[in-house]
């Protein structure tokens, strides 16, 4: 098997195939869409802050709601649920689209529909994760399905903010809305197009309350998924909203404009799509625990670094080194999560993903919105990396535990080939720990 077959091979699987070319199109337009709302609201108020509230707004729904769109995705038909959300997702665009194309957006417009997304995407985005698994007849095309996913999003981070950049420059930022909710139909289509086998809805007498407890319970009481949920969590609360703040470098501290940004935004898209096709071309999922500090801490050097930068093409650099960090590190927590978690509460676990990923976003933008008025931007990220560092060094040290919670239950899925064959070599073992 060469190297690009390796790194493609979950396409060999129809209805993967036609769910990612379906959602590589409509990505296009989210990242554009992305780039248009923070661009749109800096213009009209010039303040750090009031990105930070849209930045909260949008994204405080995934933190409330991710945790019950988890028992929901345990209990219906995914796929018939994300049809409705992304109708939903393209009536959203297109009301933005028409309130700036008549010249009637006020900043509370962009607040609130900001907000109807965050709930749109609450349900999306573990339904979305939790669906993955229906599209891969083969298992072992898990870990490869969930890379390809996150190389999806960022080949199109890498398209889209740069159209955006254009678009906003010569014909504003209603179009970028616009030609988002037109990239909705190929994915309604696609997952339409789907066969997925009918899987009979659990019936359920518990009450969600009790599933949602279920759901938190399995997760903190083993300790690698705790680990690598509070990580997420971490890193999202102040290292990721390093993208809320990208138009005070790109207008204040470089002095470009929507160009400029929009490049910024894509150059650090480059960077995670390189994180991703990395993932895509490894064999295996052993190892990928100490990836991810080794990302982790990566993420957290480079905005340390940008937030000293004031020369453009040394601060591209290093979004391209961030990215890389922060996909990898966001991607391999994925990836391990689905090879770990038990069938019936793959919703509810693919939930708190979100929510720690996503969910903990909303807090770091307001956060960083509220430091960046007082301290600056630069001392904001410079914050947030060192605490993503020390996280880093953290889960690190707890590698020894971690190997030692995940080793009998690689051993029964067969993920240790000497253990599942009755082996039991020590150089098997030995092999395991180290990775």
């Amino acid at each position: 098997m060469n190297n690009l077959t390796l790194i493609l091979r979950a396409l060999r699987h129809r209805n993967y195939r036609l769910f990612f070319f379906g959602q590589s199109i409509s990505l296009v337009g989210t990242w554009m869409q992305q780039v248009a709302v923070v661009w749109l609201a800096y213009r009209l108020t010039n303040s750090p802050f009031v990105l930070g509230i849209v930045g909260f707004a949008g994204q405080i729904p995934t933190f409330l709601i991710s945790p019950f769109a988890g028992v929901f995705a345990d209990r219906h038909n995914r796929r018939k649920m994300l049809v409705i959300t992304q109708a939903l997702a393209l009536i959203q665009a297109l009301i933005l689209s028409l309130l700036i194309l008549t010249g009637n957006i006020q900043v509370w417009q962009i607040i609130v529909l900001s907000c109807v997304l965050g709930v749109i995407n609450s349900f999306d985005i573990p339904i979305r994760q939790a669906f993955t698994v229906e599209l891969i007849e083969d298992r072992a095309d898990l870990g490869n399905a969930i890379a390809l996913n996150s190389s999806m999003v960022n080949a199109a981070r890498l398209i889209g903010p740069s159209v955006a950049g254009i678009l906003i420059a010569t014909v504003g930022e209603g179009v970028c809305f616009l030609l988002n909710a037109v990239s909705y139909i190929p994915v309604i289509a696609s997952l339409l197009a789907l066969k997925v086998p009918a899987v009979k809805a659990r019936q359920q007498k518990r009450h969600i309350v009790l599933e949602l407890k279920d759901g938190f319970s399995y997760a903190f009481n083993f300790l690698p998924i705790k680990l690598i949920l509070l990580l997420l969590a971490l890193v999202s609360l102040m290292g990721v909203p390093y993208q809320i703040l990208m138009p005070v470098f790109a207008r204040d501290i470089f002095h470009g404009g929507p160009y400029t940004l929009g490049f910024m935004v894509a150059i650090s898209g480059l960077g995670a799509l390189m994180g991703a096709l990395y993932l895509a071309a490894r064999k295996s999922i052993l190892g990928l625990y100490k990836v991810i500090a080794l990302a982790t801490g990566l993420f957290g050097l480079g905005i340390i670094a940008f937030s000293f930068s004031r020369v453009l093409w040394v601060s591209m650099l290093l979004l391209l080194c961030s990215g890389f960090g922060m996909m990898v590190q966001m991607a391999a927590s994925n990836t391990l999560l689905q090879t770990i978690v038990d069938e019936d509460k793959r919703g509810r676990i693919m939930s708190l993903y979100t929510m720690s990923f996503m969910g903990m976003a909303p807090f770091g933008s307001l956060l960083s919105g509220s430091l960046a008025s007082s301290i600056g931007a630069p001392h904001t990220l410079l914050l947030g990396g060192l605490c993503c560092i020390i996280g880093a060094a953290i889960f690190a040290v707890k590698l020894p535990l971690i190997r030692e919670k995940v080793h009998p239950l690689y051993a029964r899925k067969g993920i240790i080939p000497e253990v599942a064959e009755g082996i039991q070599s020590a150089a098997g073992l030995a092999n395991f720990a180290k990775d």
